[in-house]
């Protein structure tokens, strides 16, 4: 039997036990960036209305996606990373750094926009993606040429747009010059390592690479880094941190994000499609050689197990796999142990952070809300 689907609950970034003596920011950290996003993306719309209204229509949609949800776990990093280095909660300053931190979502909304037409999704947070989206609007307002090749087109466009709005912020976010130029270093880093890992995704499927090292090298450049380290160390450079702080953050950022991204592994074959908002088992269909799938195949060569590695590579690419051949998948890598060494693996980066804070000098309230948010993001299973 193919264990209950594991349930993927938003992770609870903001959930302390008292928030009376609280600032603002620290107190509801998701929805100020939900409003600072929503007042630059209103003056962003603006300018684009001047440019053209069709090309406004079309940014829009880049709006609806970034305030149509999302966990805000890539600005909660970075602005307890500012916390942690001794950045005030309050002031001129903290709005300057919630600006800064909050543009780490227009990039976020690139990568998914972009990742989602890399992997022909149909779905994200259970709506159309974007490419879909405007390949439908094609059909229906019946335009020349092809319906799929102009949603492609305006995703990969609006992507950029992402890209771009999401440097403008930055740089307009009211830091001072030595801190914008501390704070580029990070940024700088992440965004080439976060495409780095897509491409790398992408490079060992077509590769059919299946070692465990090459997906663990995946899971490092395309979250650990992208998700939880670089924010983490955007803010922390941003508030002048010295090297001992950005060295406990760079580990801490470094197990929490690997964990994060198995977590998602898991949650990608195992996950309740009423919560992710995609099918179950997409990454089988979409081919992706995750750790769960390299252990399993690992084992499999290891007993000499050819006909459960044949079922699961028989699987893994086939977009109109059927369910019932998904749950057969689903077997195997619970049979070879595969999920369970994942679940291993998450809970040995998840402690080895813990010890990394117990270790490190930071600021309270910080120390105890990455604490916190360690277990919110890797912990995802009711």
């Amino acid at each position: 039997m193919v264990p209950v689907p594991i349930k993927e609950s938003a992770p609870q970034l903001n959930t302390p036990a008292d928030t009376t003596t609280e600032d603002a920011v620290d107190s509801d950290l998701p929805g100020q960036v939900h409003r600072t996003l929503a007042e630059h993306l209103e003056s962003r719309l603006a300018e684009c209305t001047e440019l053209d209204g069709g090309f406004a229509a079309a940014a829009r949609e880049v709006s609806r996606f970034v305030l149509g949800g999302g966990k805000r776990i890539r600005p909660t990093f970075a602005w307890w990373g500012w916390r942690a280095a001794g950045g005030a909660p309050e002031g001129p300053a903290a709005e300057a750094m919630l600006r800064a931190a909050s543009a780490l979502e227009l990039i976020q909304a690139c990568a998914l926009v972009h990742d989602d037409l890399i992997d022909e999704s149909d779905t994200r947070r259970g709506r159309p993606t974007v490419h879909r989206e405007f390949a439908r609007a094609h059909h229906r307002e019946r335009w020349a040429g092809g319906a799929a090749q102009f949603g492609m087109s305006a995703a990969v466009l609006l992507g950029d747009l992402a890209l771009a709005w999401a440097d403008d912020m930055l740089h307009c976010a009211g830091l001072q010059p030595e801190q914008l130029a501390r704070g580029l270093r990070p940024w700088r880093a992440m965004r080439t390592e976060m495409l780095a890992g897509q491409y790398l995704d992408v490079f060992s499927q077509v590769r059919g690479d299946e070692t465990p090292e090459a997906a663990l090298r995946v899971a490092e450049l395309k979250s650990a880094s992208y998700t939880v380290a670089r924010p983490l160390q955007l803010g922390a450079e941003i508030a002048g941190a010295d090297a001992a702080v950005l060295a406990a953050l760079e580990s801490f950022g470094h197990d929490i994000g690997v964990a994060f991204q198995l977590r998602d592994d898991l949650l990608g074959v195992f996950g309740d499609p009423a919560v992710t908002g995609k099918p179950a088992g997409d990454d089988l269909r979409e081919g992706k050689r995750t750790l769960l799938v390299a252990e399993a195949l690992r084992v499999a060569r290891e007993r000499g197990d050819e006909e459960r590695a044949a079922e699961l590579r028989a699987v893994l690419g086939d977009p109109d796999v059927s369910p019932e051949r998904i749950d057969s998948a689903r077997e195997v890598l619970v049979r070879l142990g595969a999920q369970q060494a994942v679940e291993d693996r998450i809970a040995q980066l998840t402690a080895a952070a813990h010890r990394t804070l117990r270790e490190a000098d930071l600021a309270e309230p910080a120390a105890t809300r990455l604490a916190e948010l360690a277990e919110a993001v890797t912990d995802r299973t009711h």
